[in-house]
């Protein structure tokens, strides 16, 4: 079953991308649609059946001295998460598609299209199961630069849009920075371990917290050095900061390219990394204390640009930069069962926030203004309706001290409770920031909401006049994929967030009671029962129950010292309560605004330009890359083409073929003048220098 998973979206690309002239574009289109389907429903049993981590091993791939690695599955509760992820948002977005990209203005009458970005949706959904389901790092890597591939591909779809074709080349060259340190830890714990299992890595990992690797010049502590290079890895696919420049550009591709690639699916990859190396970063506390400053920062600096971003899917975007670093600091306080449920919650929500922009866009004529829109709600009714869930699940809508509430209320505050009882001077850090970027999220996501769908058109009257609802091919993904952002994190609160027990059962990982059963008897497994009902009742037995087993036993690790999830539980109600403050502030400043005063944002702009202008610019990081970077680049290139290339090269060897060689071609020429005795003296010439030469030779 998951070997069908994994290949169908690559039958679907290949069928489609390379036979569609034969069985037609729409048979082609319907063909890698209904695989993506197929995938999905089978990924959905996978995550309601899975067990035990069990490893499937498919075809003997790489076999050189001791780097062994098979083309295998492993297949665990990480992975069941991620097939569902990917699959469901993968198959809603191809269907999607049908509507979307019907009679792109992008492509002149008669162009053929639509099957090669169908190709390359399937394509990437392979690339992208191929990475979740890998059991070796290298296998692991082969998926990494697939969905960098895919990427590419879809956001310079529209290759005659230079903007389109320099965006992908931007998240290209980003993404190779994070790759090379990917790589570089790949290659360090092959060195380490002598194996690129991941089950062999697992095991090793109390072994390398103890070791010490010499890298620049240094030594470091291999465990640390190793996680932060996979984690470097994990910046740039994930857009954090310092290695974020690409996202926003990445949405010049179509929308549905930023709902599938840049939403739920490859910008998440780097939380599902460090999830999946969890073993080896609970022994690298000073890795996690890096992922958690980076991971705060990122939330809060792109949730600052986006309080002033007027294009509804640039908005979005740095939305979704702001919710990955909520994602990061979660998994760097430890608590990797968090970081997943944000990253499930937020693949429903996010795609159907960027899928929701789409239907706008299409129905306002691809106007992405921002400015330009206003009074759409009547004209846009079950789009109004899709995206007002979609913001109520993002800005976290829900009873406080309840389990009851939108998908981003729920996931979002377990992630501030855990960085609250981080207990660290960088988890202080990143709960304030989060709650922050709470109000700032709230703020956004209702400016966006009020400027799009309340107060009076503005922009082109005709194009608001010809406005109109998206059809039902697209609305259809929109409604499904709303129950997921409103009942998710309900149903999932518990098996990621709840009692120890039911987390530990949820991940197959094993309790430290099951442990000591295992060594001292069922006896102490009783006693250690009875005095936890004594002192908390059943309960919070349960609650303060402790993870236990060996690095890879369980689908993620939590450490002996790892005692985040009960604190998160022990946390006071005013951190509880925090986020949903933060979302009332939000909401308020955002209707006071953009509702009951419309000139407040234009007399603060007028007022405070410097902060608006460094906001508006995204904190000058294009201008700073450009000058540090690109420019240099750019010279030394232009150096080496006119001084190296076109001086040194092209001029040596132009000046050899025609300056050297003639010349002694002339001198040559002039030897053959035909007279005898020259010929003949010429000769005894010669015949003295070889007498000469052997002469002193001999002697």
């Amino acid at each position: 079953m998951t070997a069908i998973i994994l290949f169908a979206p690559l039958v679907g690309a290949i069928i489609c991308g390379l036979f569609w002239r034969m069985i037609g574009e729409r048979a082609g289109m319907i063909t890698a649609t209904g695989l993506l389907f197929l995938a999905c429903f089978l990924s959905w049993i996978v995550f309601f059946t899975v067990g035990e981590p069990q490893s499937i091993t498919l075809l003997r791939w790489i076999d050189s001295g001791s780097l062994v690695a098979d083309w295998a599955i492993r297949l665990d509760r990480l992975t069941a998460i991620m097939l569902v992820v990917v699959t469901t948002v993968s198959a809603f977005v191809h269907l999607y598609s049908f509507g979307y990209m019907d009679h792109d203005i992008n492509f002149p009458e008669g162009e053929p299209y639509k099957a090669r970005f169908f190709a390359f949706l399937s394509l990437f959904s392979f690339a992208m199961l191929a990475l979740v389901t890998a059991d070796n790092l290298v296998q692991m890597f082969f998926g990494w630069e697939g969905v960098g591939l895919a990427s590419y591909l879809l956001i310079g779809f529209y290759y005659r849009k230079e903007s389109a074709g320099e965006a992908a080349m931007k998240a290209f060259i980003v993404n190779r920075v994070g790759d090379f340190g990917f790589a570089l830890g790949i290659a360090g714990l092959f060195f380490m371990v002598d194996s690129v299992q991941l089950n062999d890595v697992f095991a090793a990992a109390p072994t390398l917290a103890e070791s010490t690797v010499s890298f620049l010049w240094r030594d470091w502590n291999a465990a640390n050095l190793l996680a932060f290079l996979l984690f470097v890895g994990a910046m740039g696919k994930s857009a954090q900061f310092f290695l974020h420049t690409w996202l926003p550009d990445a949405m010049e591709g179509p929308t549905p390219v930023s709902a599938l690639i840049h939403a739920a699916t490859m910008v998440t990859a780097g939380v599902f990394l460090v999830c999946r190396m969890s073993p080896l970063m609970e022994y690298a506390a000073d890795t996690r204390t890096f992922i958690v400053y980076i991971g705060a920062i990122t939330a809060f600096f792109a949730a600052t640009i986006g309080l002033v971003q007027n294009d509804i899917k640039r908005v979005i975007a740095y939305s979704t930069c702001s919710q990955l670093g909520y994602m990061f600091v979660a998994a760097g306080v430890g608590m990797y069962s968090a970081a997943m449920f944000h990253l499930l919650t937020h693949a429903f929500f996010k795609a159907m926030l960027f899928l929701g922009a789409g239907s706008v866009i299409h129905g306002m004529h691809h106007e992405q203004d921002m400015r330009n829109y206003g009074g759409l709600k009547a004209k846009l009714p079950v789009t109004y309706w899709i995206m007002m869930i979609g913001t109520l699940a993002i800005t976290g809508v829900g009873i406080p001290l309840t389990g009851i509430g939108f998908a981003g209320f729920i996931s979002k505050d377990a992630i501030i409770e855990s960085a609250w009882a981080g207990g660290t001077t960088a988890s202080s850090f990143g709960f304030w920031m989060l709650v922050i970027a709470a109000a700032f999220t709230s703020f956004y996501s209702w400016r966006l909401m009020f400027m799009t769908f309340y107060g009076k058109p503005k922009g082109d009257h005709h194009t608001h006049e010809h406005a109109h609802e998206s059809p039902r091919v697209m609305l259809i993904p929109l409604v499904a994929l709303a129950f997921g952002a409103a009942f998710s994190g309900m149903i999932w609160h518990g098996s990621f967030f709840g009692h120890t027990e039911q987390v530990a059962r949820f991940f197959e990982i094993p309790l430290a009671a099951e442990a000591t059963a295992e060594t001292n008897g069922a006896v102490a497994t009783e006693e250690h029962a009875e005095a936890a009902t004594e002192g908390h009742g059943a309960d919070a037995g349960a609650q303060h129950e402790a993870f236990g087993g060996a690095p890879g036993q369980g689908a993620i690790f939590f450490g002996p010292d790892n005692h985040v999830l009960t604190n998160a539980h022990e946390a006071p109600v005013w951190v509880k309560v925090s986020p949903f403050i933060a979302m009332l502030l939000g909401f308020g400043l955002s209707w006071l605004f953009y509702v009951r005063s419309p000139q407040l944002p234009a007399q603060l702009a007028k007022n405070q330009p410097v902060l608006y202008r460094f906001l508006l610019n995204k904190w000058y990081f294009d201008e700073i890359y450009d000058a540090i970077f690109v420019r240099p680049v750019r010279a030394l290139g232009r150096l080496l083409w006119k001084r190296g290339d076109v001086s040194i090269i092209d001029g040596g060897i132009n000046g050899l073929a025609m300056g050297i060689i003639p010349y002694f071609t002339r001198l040559a020429g002039r030897a053959q003048s035909g007279y005898i005795f020259h010929y003949a003296a010429a000769m005894v010439v010669g015949i003295v220098v070889l007498v000469t030469w052997m002469s002193i030779v001999g002697n």
